[in-house]
């Protein structure tokens, strides 16, 4: 990644193959939340992952292609992979900075990135579900807000974050294991010159 440069469009061998692994355990992560009802959502895993290994462009193109592949079951996911394309941005311009480097930094970190979620999906709940997120444990938080006068934008806003925050928070640990845990070999192979794509 860093001979290319943070924002290189040029993807090589090892990032197309990664690229459906990431989409792949976002889905698993997904899934699991979902069977287990936990008041979050694990659907960045692979997205931050692949941000972290091949950079933000990669990140983006991971995330945004989780929910365009949601959204055939699901079609309002479609909207959220403009938030999921900036947890990618944010998770490999924060990795590329060097904030994954220690559990503090990483711990800030998913403060960040669940910020940005924040602001790019708090309009989103407002124009396509009513203020609300779709999770039971945000949407209460909603209905309480919303019952105390609160305006829908904020009570949006509360909805999201009681979400997000600990979405992203438990997810930056679990990337952050994972990332330590992988040999310094395999990263080197995402940032290597050898490309076969454009996405210019």
């Amino acid at each position: 990644m860093k001979k290319n440069g943070m924002w290189s469009l040029k993807i090589n061998t090892a990032s197309l193959v990664l690229i459906p692994a990431a989409v792949g355990i976002n889905y698993l992560g997904k899934l699991f939340a979902s069977a287990l009802k936990l008041p979050l959502w694990l659907d960045s895993i692979g997205t931050m992952l692949s941000a972290l290994l091949a950079g933000p462009v990669v990140g983006a193109v991971c995330g945004a292609l989780n929910n365009i592949i949601y959204g055939f079951q699901d079609p309002i996911s479609f909207v959220y992979a403009v938030t999921s394309a900036g947890i990618g941005v944010a998770a490999g311009v924060l990795g590329y900075k060097g904030w994954f480097g220690s559990l503090g930094r990483a711990i800030v970190s998913s403060l960040i990135i669940g910020a940005v979620a924040v602001v790019i999906s708090t309009p989103l709940n407002v124009i396509f579900w009513g203020g609300q997120t779709g999770n039971i444990w945000g949407d209460a938080v909603y209905a309480a807000a919303a019952a105390g006068g609160m305006p829908m934008f904020i009570s949006s806003l509360l909805d999201e974050v009681v979400v997000d925050f600990p979405d992203k928070l438990v997810t930056v640990l679990i990337v952050f294991g994972i990332y330590k845990a992988l040999p310094k070999r395999l990263a080197l192979l995402f940032s290597n010159s050898e490309t076969v794509e454009k996405l210019d």
